[in-house]
């Protein structure tokens, strides 16, 4: 089976998402909404709804392990562009979520 992220969406409810406060809109240049980011320190910021726990992204539409989409996919952030299907990251993410890790091709 190879992984689809738009059938898991694990990434977006296992960790907290933070980046570097510029990569939102509280710096001209940037793309994450100010509206979807709360401050952790003075330089980074998180996306809401991914500092508590259970963690959710706010931006993620759809059941997780079944069909998600990001309603802010082309202004994502670093953090999120860097996350890729079955790295060790999302591994992780797809165990916290009970999700199968199998990444063998199907026969």
């Amino acid at each position: 089976m190879s992984l689809d992220c738009q059938s898991c969406g694990a990434c977006c409810a296992a960790f907290r998402v933070s980046f570097y406060w510029s990569e939102s809109t509280l710096h001209p240049e940037g793309s994450v909404p100010r509206e979807l980011v709360t401050p952790v320190s003075p330089h980074y910021v998180a996306m809401n709804g991914t500092l508590q726990r259970p963690s959710r992204c706010v931006s993620l539409r759809g059941e997780v392990g079944k069909s998600v989409s990001c309603d802010i996919y082309p202004l994502r952030s670093t953090t999120c562009r860097e996350c890729e299907a079955g790295s060790e990251q999302c591994l992780r993410a797809r165990e916290l979520a009970g999700l199968a890790n199998d990444t063998r091709a199907a026969v």
